[in-house]
C-alpha cells in the first residue's frame, strides 16, 4: 500500500512566472494564475500549504471584458453604515485601477483564510509593460 506524499515547507521550490495580461479575458487570466499561486501545476502539491510559484502579470490596463460586461458588471462595498454603498462599473474602475481588478479577481479564487492571504503576497501585478523584478529571470508563461 503506497501513502500519500505530503510536501514538507523546506522542499518547495518557488520559481518565477511572467503573464502578459493584454488581450487575455479577465476570468480565464485570474483562473490560471490563482492554480500557479497555490501551486496545483506541481508534482507535490499539497492542499494545507503554500506550494506555489511567484507570478508578476504585466499589462493589467488591456485585459478584456466579454460581452456587456464593461458596462454591466459593478463592483460593491459596503461601508456598514446606513446608506453606505459603493458600485463602481468594471469601465470606471478600470480607469481608476487597472492593478486593484485583477488582484481582485485572483483574490476571489484562492482560500479564503490565512493561507490564501500568503499566496496572493506572490501576485505582482503592473499596469504597464515594464516591472523591477529582472533579476529573478521570470519565465515567460503563455496561456
Amino acid at each position: 500500500m503506497q501513502k500519500t506524499y505530503m510536501a514538507k515547507p523546506d522542499q518547495v521550490e518557488r520559481t518565477w512566472h511572467l503573464v502578459d495580461a493584454e488581450g487575455q479575458n479577465l476570468g480565464r487570466l485570474a483562473s490560471r494564475v490563482a492554480s500557479i499561486l497555490r501551486g496545483k501545476h506541481k508534482a507535490i502539491y499539497t492542499p494545507h500549504l503554500d506550494t506555489g510559484d511567484f507570478v508578476i502579470v504585466v499589462n493589467a490596463e488591456k485585459v478584456n471584458l466579454t460581452g456587456k460586461k464593461l458596462d454591466r458588471k459593478l463592483y460593491r462595498r459596503h461601508s456598514g453604515y446606513i446608506g453606505g454603498l459603493k458600485e463602481k462599473t468594471y469601465r470606471r474602475f478600470m480607469e481608476d485601477d487597472p492593478v486593484g481588478v485583477i488582484v481582485k479577481a485572483v483574490r476571489g479564487m484562492l482560500p479564503h483564510n490565512s493561507l490564501g492571504r500568503a499566496m496572493l503576497k506572490k501576485l505582482k501585478v503592473y499596469a504597464g509593460p515594464e516591472h523591477p523584478h529582472k533579476a529573478q529571470q521570470p519565465k515567460k508563461l503563455e496561456f
